[in-house]
């Protein structure tokens, strides 16, 4: 297995990570260098942050921030999006084929491989011929060691990451195509989580990325085509200003929901009592790295280190711009209240269905800055909170007696059959379907 080191065996600092051949149609946009809303230079020299800067590069030798190159591809972007799989929307769900039968194909394709489908058109082609193939950096050892860490989590994965990007709900850049497309708003919002949870369960099954007809490489491919089809529609509409934040789910913002399932949750989940090391979160970074290749990101920089990550994710944090105002605070108050008991639910149902609100609504205040979370009608975290915070020490002996193999081993069959149980019960007989075809909300 390769082993992993802060800086020599890394890529460059900025070295791009497969740049697509093709063109979408946001190459010909005129854009700024840098989107309005994210004021970086303003919030990098406020004169706390120099002080912090100066002190960091006395006592390290190392800013706390990216170097200007991984910046300004950072920034770049925030402009791009996915041209191989938008030529693909355009010529077949755009196209004569049509979106009903594009998506028949495309599940077809992806169950029974390409050559299942007769004179497929170019477009197809040159999709699935990226999709298929692996770049040279992956090395498929080390990114299935991450995805046991994401099955070894369970439904902590769910909790942490559900509450960390509650942080990132106050960017209209974020809020607004989620909640123009109805995800996360609302009554929506339970079953637009579980479709993620379900995403995160299918990419981190055994084998899951590399097994040609995996439901984990269909579901990534299903959220994908999702994320073309939201991206055009949101970036037509009036709400929608380019100039400002870029273009709807871009290279950037996908490129951080990767760091929101590897570093942020690894670091964060320590205060629930699972203890994930240093050589685990470096298995994390390749297995998401990966992940965000099959998805269609390809970043102009992706930070491959533990600290080039923490460097992003201070830099993003000081860039915020809060401007989200309602749409931003539907987002936020929807999640923790979707957990809720559901009326006319009785019994063993009920009881797991107070549980469940009660613990996200604690990891909701737990993981969320507190001067975010009082902005906001937050349900109640107690005395959840305090069952969370208790529970610590034992969560820390399971993880210290997973370390023996053969423990370890029923630990992730436990953890991974309750991850499913948990989805199951939430879904109540429904579907996940990764279909973003419908009119937006507004």
């Amino acid at each position: 297995m390769t082993t992993h080191a802060d800086d020599p065996t890394v890529a460059p600092a900025v070295a791009p990570t497969g740049a697509p051949a093709e063109r979408s149609g946001f190459d010909d946009l005129v854009h700024p260098d840098v989107a309005t809303a994210f004021p970086y230079r303003e919030g990098m020299n406020t004169p706390g942050m120099r002080r912090a800067r100066t002190l960091a590069r006395r006592l390290t030798g190392k800013d706390i921030f990216p170097t200007q190159d991984q910046i300004d591809a950072f920034c770049a972007d925030m402009f791009t999006a996915d041209p191989v799989a938008e030529r693909f929307v355009d010529e077949v769900f755009y196209g004569d084929i049509g979106p009903v039968e594009g998506r028949a194909m495309l599940k077809k394709a992806l169950a029974e491989g390409l050559s299942s489908i007769d004179n497929p058109p170019p477009s197809m082609v040159a999709l699935f011929e990226e999709f298929e193939s692996v770049p040279d950096w992956v090395d498929p050892e080390v990114v299935e060691a991450g995805a046991r860490i994401w099955r070894r989590w369970g439904t902590m994965l769910f909790s942490v990451a559900g509450g960390i990007t509650l942080e990132m709900y106050t960017e209209a850049a974020v809020a607004t195509p989620l909640s123009l497309a109805g995800g996360y708003a609302g009554d929506n919002a339970l079953r637009r989580f579980l479709e993620t949870a379900r995403f995160w369960i299918d990419v981190s099954e055994p084998g899951a990325l590399f097994t040609p007809g995996s439901t984990g490489r269909a579901t990534a491919m299903m959220v994908r085509v999702m994320h073309v089809s939201v991206r055009r529609r949101v970036a037509e509409h009036p709400e929608w200003d380019t100039s400002k934040w870029g273009i709807p789910i871009s290279q950037s913002y996908m490129m951080m929901t990767l760091l929101g399932g590897s570093v942020a949750p690894a670091l964060a989940l320590w205060t629930t009592g699972i203890q994930t090391t240093r050589s685990e979160i470096y298995d994390l970074i390749a297995f998401q790295r990966y992940l965000g290749h099959v998805v269609g990101v390809r970043s102009r920089w992706y930070p491959q280190t533990i600290p080039d990550s923490l460097r992003l994710l201070a830099l993003v944090s000081v860039a915020r711009s809060h401007d989200a105002g309602d749409h931003g605070a539907e987002l936020i108050t929807s999640f923790p209240k979707a957990f809720a008991a559901r009326d006319g639910h009785t019994g063993v149902r009920r009881l797991r269905e107070v549980y469940n609100g009660g613990v996200y609504a604690a990891y909701a205040r737990l993981f969320m800055f507190p001067q975010t979370y009082r902005r906001y009608e937050m349900p109640s975290a107690f005395p959840w909170l305090l069952w969370v915070l208790g529970r610590v020490p034992l969560i820390a002996g399971v993880e210290l007696a997973r370390r023996v193999p053969p423990i370890g081993r029923v630990h992730e069959k436990w953890m991974r059959w309750h991850r499913e149980s948990w989805y199951r019960a939430q879904m109540d007989g429904r579907e996940a379907e990764f279909d973003a075809s419908g009119a937006l909300r507004r």
